[in-house]
């Protein structure tokens, strides 16, 4: 139903609410009435009466009347930059840029013929400067002198290309995609963890000649049980879950005296006897018994040189990280939803909070030293993965956002918007559409904030990885908000400064010497790939999504360079298990399936009669061939013969495993997210039978361009 009320309307435009869209089957919606008050509620805007709508509409037009400089203003490299000041009518005004590495550049006035402006009873002026447009890439500061008085606002400079990094040079690369938490060894505690990672960077880099290791988001989850099993819904983007530290390569575990390391170890013995015969992961146990023994070694105290290292490490972090880690204690203390806490602590600024942080300083320092340990051994996995040969190493994946419930929400405040989830609107996929229980980040806020928040993240990711894929790209464009209280096919995209979220991407990328991958599956304009490849964005290919516009498959030499082409991805089954059907049949017995099992099991095996063709016509499979092993390798063929510059194949698919690691639409229906890595069998693999899997070294020439004989039935 389109909106009652003209005003509303501007009211929408004016702060990035859009009032329309075009579904998934290409039908024109418009959004109502309740959609786009509650989103505008959610921004602190009162738009719930035509009067209060007015007021707002016309406070939000005055806001850049009232501010000397904009709080802030991005630009790409080599480009003009124009900035409107607003200052006394009739006064003088000088602007200049104070450069992140020191130094001083001038701008100069141009004409701008605005009249002056009646703002709150004092006359107002607006004046226009350019600066200058060989500005260094980097985070400046714009200085407006007016007469007696100075303002500062944030400029960012930023990489109008980023393309492929420096250490992959002119050749392709291609690496293994892995769920970290699934790939365990005979020495891990229950779950995959950063010393896994550094030995499966090791072995794939090595002996596959991979070039990199994309792994699940490795963002915080919650200090206390029961966690979240998703990566993709953490409660801080900006710090690592300390379950995937390994206890045993902390340098104070040295140190221990014999008495320790034996209570440890019973630890380690009771969480193994507790989790034998599981046939799924289980983070409750591995985190008590973790945190148990974590403590043990932390109070063993750090050597001089030590401490330097760490208080080195907490400087970096400055307030986020005592702030995150006094959330952490609170946590324990009053529940994970803070807005549910005594109201003195739900504010992190709160006099309360800094009594209650003094007196429990040292179990907030535990979390801090968590973080620091973490952050210690992940650069230990990317050193690995960079003396294995790998040219990008570690990827990371960042997810779409945080909990309603999240530290970030707890820290930042009105940066989050109130009352309101992100999620998607109904697809082919999910026809009711999804509600992801995040909270979205308010626009406005950010960049008021100068996207310092996002610029954290983003840096602190990169720290020690050599690339970085973004989950739902299309979330630095906008995001599907869903008012409290209204389903998700009542929601509507809100827009966000894309420049500015893309451009401090790739300085940070440029600074790290990373590579970018954004994940656009699914509905997205087909401007922003556009877009995203001018700025030197890889894409995302999937050879099942890629299709002509008659629905048959499309040819590989079609794909793009730009991009990360795989055959399968986290969120559909591994290949053989979705070739042999298990993920209909999953479906219809989870109850989610919206069409009649048979129709389905036949539209699919007609798709697959058409790959096998494809592929048997272009020499990839034998023609007798029905071995769901010779499919794997064949689809792998297939995007081997793409033009793509990035490769990736599924550890799932190296293996032969079959299980889905995320059924979309359920939460405990399905043990979505604690699927451990498993052969053909079903029996789960510890990563020394990775190491030694002869599957795994066929799928590997194959990516490594091999001439490996095609294969007939077995």
């Amino acid at each position: 139903m389109p909106l009652t009320n003209p005003v509303l309307a501007e009211l929408a435009d004016a702060f990035g609410v859009s009032t329309e869209f075009w579904d998934w089957k290409g039908r024109h919606i418009e959004v109502g009435d309740a959609t786009v008050i509650g989103i505008l509620a959610g921004m602190g805007v009162d738009a719930s009466t035509d009067e209060s709508a007015r007021a707002a509409l016309i406070d939000h037009a005055l806001r850049p009347w009232r501010r000397p400089l904009p709080p802030f203003t991005v630009a790409q490299a080599g480009q003009p930059i124009r900035i409107d000041v607003h200052v006394p009518a009739g006064s003088p005004a000088w602007v200049a840029v104070r450069l992140e590495e020191g130094g001083r550049r001038e701008g100069w006035q141009v004409d701008n013929y605005t009249p002056d402006r009646e703002i709150d009873g004092a006359w107002v002026g607006e004046a226009s400067f350019e600066l200058p447009g060989d500005l260094p890439l980097g985070y400046h500061r714009v200085v407006l002198e007016n007469g007696e008085r100075t303002f500062e606002a944030s400029l960012v400079v930023t990489p109008g290309f980023l393309g492929f990094p420096r250490a992959m040079g002119a050749r392709r690369v291609w690496g293994y995609a892995a769920q970290l938490y699934s790939v365990r060894s005979s020495r891990s505690w229950g779950i995959g963890d950063l010393a896994d990672l550094a030995d499966l960077c090791t072995w794939s880099g090595t002996q596959h000649f991979a070039d990199y290791l994309l792994i699940n988001p490795l963002h915080a989850a919650q200090p206390m049980t029961p966690l979240e099993p998703s990566p993709y819904l953490p409660t801080s983007r900006r710090y690592v879950n300390p379950l995937y530290i390994r206890p045993e390569l902390i340098p104070e575990w040295a140190t221990l005296s014999e008495h320790k390391r034996t209570r440890i170890a019973k630890i380690k013995a009771g969480l193994d006897h507790q989790l034998e015969g599981s046939e799924q992961i289980r983070r409750d146990p591995v985190w008590e018994a973790k945190m148990a023994a974590l403590r043990v070694i932390y109070d063993e105290g750090l050597s001089e040189v030590r401490t330097m290292a760490k208080e080195k490490f907490v400087r970096g972090e400055g307030r986020a990280l005592d702030q995150f880690a006094t959330w952490c204690v609170l946590v324990t203390e009053h529940g994970m939803n803070w807005r549910e806490w005594p109201v003195e602590f739900r504010r992190p600024s709160s006099p309360e909070v800094a009594a209650f942080a003094a007196s429990r300083a040292r179990d907030i320092d535990f979390f801090v030293w968590l973080q620091w340990i973490a952050d210690d051994q992940l650069r230990e996995a990317h050193s690995a993965a960079k003396a294995a040969g790998m040219r990008v190493g570690v990827m990371t994946d960042l997810a779409v956002g945080v909990s309603t419930q999240s530290a970030e929400a707890w820290t930042l405040g009105d940066a989050f918007a109130q009352h309101v989830g992100v999620g998607a609107p109904p697809d082919h996929y999910n026809q009711l559409g999804q509600d992801w229980g995040q909270a979205p980040w308010r626009p406005d806020r950010l960049e008021e904030l100068s996207y310092q928040p996002f610029r954290a993240m983003v840096a602190g990711m990169l720290r020690h990885s050599g690339g970085l894929r973004v989950d739902h790209v299309m979330g630095l464009f906008r995001l599907w908000w869903i008012p409290e209280g209204l389903p998700p096919t009542a929601g509507a995209y809100v827009r966000y400064n894309h420049e500015a979220m893309v451009g401090i991407l790739l300085l940070e990328a440029h600074r790290a010497g990373a590579l970018i991958v954004g994940e656009d599956l699914g509905t997205v304009e087909p401007w922003v790939r556009e877009y995203l490849r001018g700025r030197g964005v890889l894409g995302t290919s999937v050879a099942w999504f890629e299709s002509n516009y008659d629905g048959t498959p499309l040819a590989p030499e079609h794909y793009r360079e730009y991009c990360m082409a795989s055959v399968t991805t986290h969120d559909m089954p591994p290949t053989a298990g979705y070739l042999a059907l298990d993920h209909i049949r999953l479906q219809h017995r989870l109850g989610i399936l919206t069409e009649d099992l048979d129709e389905e099991l036949d539209l699919a095996r007609r798709g697959f009669q058409t790959w096998d063709r494809i592929l048997t016509e272009r020499g990839f499979l034998d023609p007798e061939c029905d071995d769901v092993s010779e499919k794997v390798l064949a689809m792998h063929r297939y995007i081997v013969d793409s033009p793509a510059r990035v490769l990736c194949a599924a550890l799932v698919d190296a293996v032969g495993d079959r299980r889905t690691q995320n059924q979309p639409g359920t939460i405990d229906e399905y043990p979505n997210w604690r699927v451990p890595l498993s052969g053909p069998d079903g029996e789960p693999l510890l990563l020394e039978d990775v190491f030694t899997s002869a599957r795994a070294a066929r799928l590997a020439a194959v990516m490594n361009g091999f001439s490996v004989p095609v294969g007939g039935c077995r």
